[in-house]
């Protein structure tokens, strides 16, 4: 069995993806919001936390951006292995997806074509593809839109096996307290455990597409997530660094098997705006 699909649908869908996470922040975002706002003692933590939620409400209403940083496009592919694509190549109509909603939607273009060289693409290309073959004939497609002072933010540490998961969750915060206001919470974070310097990064922004508001599947991590969740909420750091509990909004992690001498841990931030949405075709 197989089936095909027409790049030019990928390129729609993408293109509607990058319209909604644009705009719209998710329920989610402003249950967690108000969530936030009630915990908080101050009137500053308070006042932060009424601006966020009012600005979800403007950006839905006007259809402008939640930011001013309107990221770079992260694209994550599952491809079944029984799935003819038919039309451009997929990458290609991912980066004309991409350069046509950040025209289309008049977002800002945020892509240099060289790190050092520091020229603008002016089309906010190319996008930062992950692509997986899976079994099947699933096609899926998520994405995340990534600003620039929260990604500057991320870290990687390579642990040692006999490593405890206290020394972990000390690494965690000490990394989101020095980061302070930087990647602007109630921050989202994400935590790639094991595989290699590279998976984990990557699993670190993968752990972030997981379903708004859920805790991990298996109880061992969840609990984990729920202690750092709860460090990170005790720090002080705040709404936007100001001080406060709500320093962080949810916090997701993605582990994977890592050679016997490795245990890397990789953290993504993600500011209050959390930027990503996904659809299978």
């Amino acid at each position: 069995m197989s089936r095909t699909i027409h790049t030019d649908l990928i390129k729609d869908k993408l293109v509607d993806l990058i319209r909604e996470t644009s705009f719209i922040a998710p329920p989610f975002i402003k249950e967690c919001f108000a969530r936030i706002r009630e915990n908080e003692s101050t009137d500053i933590a308070r006042e932060t936390m009424n601006i966020l939620i009012e600005n979800t409400e403007i950006a839905a209403a006007e259809q402008i951006p939640l930011c001013q940083d309107t990221g770079v496009a992260v694209v994550f592919i599952e491809l079944g292995q029984s799935v003819r694509l038919e039309g451009d190549y997929i990458y290609d109509a991912v980066n004309s997806a991409v350069e046509e909603a950040y025209r289309k939607f008049y977002l800002r273009k945020s892509v240099v074509s060289d790190p050092l060289e520091r020229k603008n693409t002016g089309t906010n290309t190319p996008a930062f593809i992950h692509l997986d073959i899976v079994p099947g004939e699933t096609f899926r497609l998520d994405l995340m839109l990534k600003g620039g002072g929260s990604e500057n933010m991320s870290a990687l540490r390579m642990f040692r096996p006999t490593d405890s998961v206290d020394m972990i969750i000390d690494y965690i915060e000490d990394t989101v307290v020095k980061a302070g206001p930087n990647p602007c919470p109630p921050l989202f974070l994400g935590v790639g455990i094991g595989g290699t310097a590279d998976t984990a990064m990557t699993n670190s922004k993968r752990a972030l597409l997981r379903p708004a508001g859920t805790w991990h599947s298996n109880p061992f991590y969840s609990d984990l997530e729920k202690r750092i969740y709860e460090r990170l909420n005790s720090s002080g750091v705040g709404p936007m660094g100001f001080g406060g509990a709500g320093t962080a909004g949810a916090v997701c992690i993605k582990e994977a098997p890592a050679h016997i001498a490795s245990l890397p841990v990789a953290l993504n931030l993600n500011c209050h705006s959390l930027r990503v949405a996904g659809c299978e075709l």
